[in-house]
């Protein structure tokens, strides 16, 4: 049996999510999130909300299909109305930025994802990496992996292009 039928018919215990890294061959449980997890989601929520420059919807819990596997970013932001009607596994087409806080095994997050997203052109991609006190900005998705990052320590400031066109401040993911 192929890995992705196996990952279609696994019954993920309830609260957990599941998710396919085709590049590891690996389908990864995942817990409920901890607190400071949970912390930094609230922050860039409110930021993307609140900040951009234009009106945007942020999915929690989106499942997006990638080249490189299926994932469920920590955060999906994307035009507003733009998954409405959408199966619960859908492209990453047309999503403007996805977002990932680093949890149990911060390695996925920095690799597999990444490369995962800028296969699917996915423009930008923010990685809080909360083990290594960093959030970085990786942007211009180009033969497989993104050509362009910036990136700061918890503290110091990100600005995000257009169309967020706003200034993150990393200081309360100290």
């Amino acid at each position: 049996m192929e890995i992705l039928q196996v990952f279609l018919e696994l019954k993920t215990p309830q609260g957990f999510r599941s998710e396919l890294i085709e590049l590891d061959e690996e389908i990864v449980l995942t817990p409920p999130p901890d607190d400071g997890h949970e912390a930094a989601f609230s922050l860039l929520s409110r930021h993307f909300t609140d900040k951009a420059a234009i009106d945007l919807d942020l999915s929690g819990d989106k499942g997006l299909t990638t080249p490189h596997g299926r994932f469920i970013p920590d955060g999906t932001v994307s035009p507003v109305g733009h998954f409405k009607d959408a199966e619960p596994w859908s492209s990453a087409e047309g999503v403007l930025l996805v977002f990932e806080i680093t949890g149990t095994d911060p390695r996925r997050d920095r690799e597999p994802k990444r490369l995962g997203y800028a296969a699917a052109d996915v423009p930008c991609y923010l990685l809080v990496d909360r083990s290594e006190k960093w959030v970085t900005l990786f942007t211009s998705p180009e033969n497989g992996d993104y050509s362009v990052l910036t990136k700061v320590e918890f503290g110091g400031s990100i600005d995000l292009p257009a169309p967020f066109s706003f200034t993150l401040d990393t200081a309360p993911l100290r």
